[in-house]
């Protein structure tokens, strides 16, 4: 037999979906598929406002903007670049989520861009990355470094850019600090000597390479493998949004990363559709879910086939993810994601 629509009254009685349907896996943060980086003041500035203009259209923070004092920052005035990074994260609008990328922990920087980042905008903060995470033992020194500096429990993202931090990734997203690990597509390409050729990082190319596509799947596993977010790399073309918009369905679809990086206002949107269910799934999530709620989360037939909380769950990580890019929901499940 197939459902049918639940009594009235059913999300006023049925225990949350989040209450029922989370396990150790499923308990990850859930993060915006879109993660912006930008580090000319600039486009910080305009990248700040973009994502309140966005989150007024969403009507939710639909991608986080990572303030940069690595590789996407010019050399030279580090010092006031991260007092700048400071102030531009203390304007950003309320509920916005915005984060900064450090130098790595070797570099002599590091120590100097928590002490004034941390110090100044910690509580404003969503996440620290840390570019160049080699092991766990990089995590470590990062979280005592910002602990030290007054800014304890902030989160830490990894980017993992060599062939030895792919074969730590397990290690290093187990780490309780470590929110998120983020793929660095093109210091990995370069740490091969020449054995992966310049097309290992173009659009295409990151995708077919052997070695490319072991270190994503790699990285996606174990961050799925301790509840942690996989974040796609980057992709360098930002005029043509037929290829990013293929590239963010490839890491999406076929390599089972949920966030993406952008390096360009234009990849924003390409790479939220991407991310995001359409329609039919989303009325396929709500139907199966409201069914589930009307009897307490007990298996039900849907369309002939059976589902349980082990679909559940997957059903509801459809709609957070609809939730999270701002896609229409239907009047009956909003209750759920009511403030």
């Amino acid at each position: 037999m197939n459902t049918v629509g639940p009594a009235p009254g059913t999300l006023l009685h049925a225990r949350h979906p989040r209450e029922v349907l989370r396990d150790a896996q499923a308990a990850c943060a859930t993060l915006p598929v879109c993660d912006h980086y930008c580090g000319v003041e600039t486009r910080m500035r305009k990248s700040l406002t973009l994502q309140a203009e966005m989150a007024q259209e969403f009507g939710a923070c639909v991608f986080d903007v990572t303030l940069d004092c690595e590789d996407g920052a010019p050399v030279g005035g580090e010092a006031e670049h991260a007092a700048l990074v400071s102030e531009l994260a203390l304007s950003a609008a309320p509920g916005m989520r915005v984060g900064v990328r450090v130098h790595p922990v070797d570099h002599p920087h590091f120590g100097d861009d928590v002490q004034t980042i941390a110090r100044r905008a910690g509580q404003r903060l969503s996440h620290v990355m840390v570019p160049k995470v080699e092991s766990v033992a990089d995590i470590r020194q990062a979280a005592a470094v910002l602990d030290a500096a007054g800014a304890p429990g902030l989160p830490l993202h990894a980017l993992i850019e060599s062939p030895r931090a792919v074969h730590n990734a397990f290690e290093i997203a187990a780490h309780p600090r470590v929110q998120s690990l983020s793929f660095g597509l093109m210091d990995f390409v370069s740490a091969h000597a020449g054995a992966i050729p310049a097309q290992g990082m173009a659009a295409n190319g990151q995708f077919t390479h052997p070695l490319v596509v072991r270190a994503k799947l790699e990285i996606a596993s174990a961050a799925h493998a301790h509840g942690k977010v996989p974040s796609h790399s980057v992709v360098t073309e930002f005029k043509d949004l037929a290829v990013i918009r293929q590239a963010a369905r490839h890491a999406a679809h076929d390599f089972g990363y949920t966030r993406m990086w952008s390096i360009h206002p234009n990849q924003i949107r390409p790479i939220l559709e991407a991310f995001a269910p359409d329609e039919r799934q989303i009325a396929t999530a709500v139907d199966i879910l409201l069914a589930g709620a009307s009897v307490d989360w007990a298996p039900v037939s849907h369309h002939s086939t059976l589902h349980d909380r082990a679909s559940y769950r997957l059903f509801w990580q459809v709609l957070e993810r609809a939730h999270a890019t701002g896609r229409p929901l239907p009047v009956p499940i909003q209750a759920w994601f009511a403030a």
